[in-house]
């Protein structure tokens, strides 16, 4: 029932899934009338995997989280941590408001045991193909052990959607050991000590873009800004091209050219393609779409939480954590 454009494009993301994966079944949980209406305009959709859990309220965009969490019983978000925590799910899925579904999923799931902040990551675009980019938000002021749980935490689901040994870099001002303020020092220090871990040392943000790590870790108040950035150049890129390729007769002949290999890397470089935002060291698979996502984002958001439902993620980083952390 969230995000910005409601349950309308949540459904036709949906159904898209279902129909491209056989296997998958979905609950779609809120206003029962309003979802079987949207249902029911699509064709050929099959029931027997598609299914509705009735949820009187809505968590606003503008809500805070303490008033998602105490007034509202029965909020489609709380319902649907609600059927995860009891087995019935086996993964959330929310372009609703993430203060809320960060404080729901956090009361109603419990962190995995020696994480003390959940910690959400997402994939962003690089040189080489992209990389894993975490906190985004969730922790604005996080301690030098924060920032440790969070480089564990990203190796092992990096490590999860197939990349072999990991290289983890901490975002930093610089990359010589003087740099940084006393947080990220400390943190380095840890991580320098970490048995398994490929800690690679600091980074710098084009580095980040170059591709010289599969994992960065950052403070959520740093990562929400390098997200949101890239996210604008991408779209201000796309733009100033198109803008160029129609600003004169030989202009547009050039474009249409150049027009095929452009589109490709517009979609490459498509926020849409990498939808999907992912809350690590909670006991439960929890993503967190873009509010702002379209039915593709929506449908990357929904393999996204099917990967990590096929790898088994909070076990593979329960386990883990079990050997670095406790």
């Amino acid at each position: 029932m969230g995000g910005d454009f409601g349950p309308r494009s949540i459904v036709q993301a949906s159904l898209a899934c279902l129909s491209a994966t056989p296997s998958l079944h979905l609950t779609l949980v809120g206003h029962p009338q309003l979802l079987e209406e949207l249902i029911a305009s699509q064709p050929a959709v099959d029931r027997s995997r598609l299914h509705v859990a009735a949820a009187s309220e809505v968590v606003g965009m503008d809500e805070r989280p303490s008033q998602a969490l105490r007034g509202k019983p029965d909020s489609s978000m709380r319902v649907a941590l609600q059927l995860l925590r009891d087995e019935q799910v086996q993964a959330v899925v929310s372009a609703g408001n993430t203060g809320a579904l960060m404080a729901l999923s956090r009361y109603l799931l419990k962190t995995l045991p020696g994480i003390d902040r959940p910690a959400m990551m997402a994939a962003i675009p690089t040189r080489g193909g992209y990389c894993q980019l975490l906190d985004l938000g969730a922790n604005v002021d996080c301690s030098a052990e924060h920032l440790y749980q969070f480089a564990v935490m990203g190796s092992v689901a990096a490590q999860a959607l197939g990349v072999e040994r990991p290289r983890v870099a901490l975002l930093n001002v610089g990359t010589e050991d003087i740099k940084g303020n006393q947080q990220v020092k400390l943190a380095a220090s840890l991580l320098r000590k970490a048995q398994g871990l490929n800690y690679t040392g600091f980074i710098e943000g084009d580095g980040v873009f170059r591709g010289e790590a599969d994992v960065v870790v950052c403070d959520g108040f740093v990562g929400n800004i390098l997200l949101k950035s890239n996210e604008g150049l991408a779209g201000m890129f796309a733009e100033r091209v198109q803008a160029l390729f129609q600003s004169s007769l030989m202009a547009r002949a050039v474009g249409a050219l150049a027009m095929p290999l452009l589109k490709r890397l517009q979609a490459d470089l498509a926020p849409a393609r990498y939808n999907g935002a992912s809350f690590l060291g909670l006991q439960g698979i929890v993503v967190k779409s873009h509010g702002a996502a379209g039915v593709e984002g929506l449908q990357c958001a929904i393999d996204r939480a099917r990967d990590e439902i096929r790898e088994n993620l909070p076990q593979r980083l329960h386990g883990r954590l079990a050997q670095m952390l406790l």
